[in-house]
């Protein structure tokens, strides 16, 4: 539906206009999968929560700030998206899900996360960029199986030693936060392959050749003066990533790189569990 109908469509009493925002949808798709992204709902239609064997559920691009306590019977949820809505807190009801394998959060309001989220141990992959974030809640130091954190765009100035406990964890993105420094905790986990820290206030770099794990570093647009060492076949994204020692006549070159290996750019659109 077009996208002002939507609009009007919101603001129209639930029962009235739940059946239309469902399209008939009255049993459980075979797919085990809803996708009710960009109908500038308000809330989402409790009809849904009765769908017990959904395995997927896409909400992304509404009006949503809270969600019904019935959503818990939903347990056998694997993907939820709630990206691109108005939610100023996680509704609690969400860490009741406990077969959760990726949340999408980003693009709403978070200022932080509830201590709850610690019994999400099924996850494995979490996007928090584009929130209000001005440190990464320790809470997300316990998800023990987390294996992709997106916190890019956000007010981070650093990161919590907790980290590091995170052993599962692969991929971070930091792109677009306040770090004024490469934190310090990324340099005693061994066991990353990417790490995006773009867009920062990034001076110096140290060396991340010791990193035995490490596929990809993009550090591109920080005011630093070096680039970070890395061990051989790293790829570097940033300013003189192509040339070994740092130049002295070549300055300001930027390297475009084409990888074979898709998982370590950020994806474009929403992943399945592994």
């Amino acid at each position: 539906m077009g996208n002002s109908l939507k609009a009007i469509v919101a603001f129209v009493p639930p029962n009235k206009c739940q059946k239309y925002l469902l399209e008939d949808l009255e049993e459980m798709p075979v797919d085990k999968m809803v996708d009710l992204s960009g109908r500038q709902m308000r809330r989402l239609p409790v009809h849904i929560c009765s769908f017990r064997e959904l395995v997927k559920l896409y909400l992304s691009d509404n009006n949503l700030n809270h969600l019904p306590p019935e959503l818990e019977q939903l347990q056998n949820l694997q993907i939820l998206a709630l990206d691109f809505n108005n939610f100023k807190a996680l509704p609690l009801v969400v860490c009741t899900l406990r077969q959760l394998c990726i949340l999408y959060l980003g693009n709403n309001k978070l200022c932080s996360l509830p201590l709850e989220l610690r019994l999400l141990q099924n996850l494995k992959t979490l996007w928090i960029e584009s929130n209000c974030l001005q440190y990464l809640p320790e809470v997300v130091c316990e998800l023990s199986l987390l294996k992709t954190l997106h916190a890019g765009s956000n007010a981070l100035r650093t990161l919590p030693p907790q980290l590091q406990c995170l052993q599962e964890l692969r991929t971070i993105w930091l792109s677009g936060n306040l770090l004024s420094e490469f934190p310090p905790v990324l340099l005693d986990m061994p066991f990353l392959e990417v790490i995006d820290v773009d867009r920062n206030s990034i001076r110096f770099f140290p060396s991340l050749a010791h990193l035995p794990g490490l596929k990809l570093v993009i550090y591109d647009h920080n005011p630093c003066r070096n680039a970070p060492k890395v061990a051989k076949g790293v790829r570097r994204v940033g300013r003189w990533s192509e040339e070994t020692p740092e130049p002295r006549k070549r300055s300001g070159a930027v390297i475009e790189i084409t990888l074979d290996e898709k998982p370590l750019l950020p994806p474009a659109a929403k992943t399945e569990p592994e």
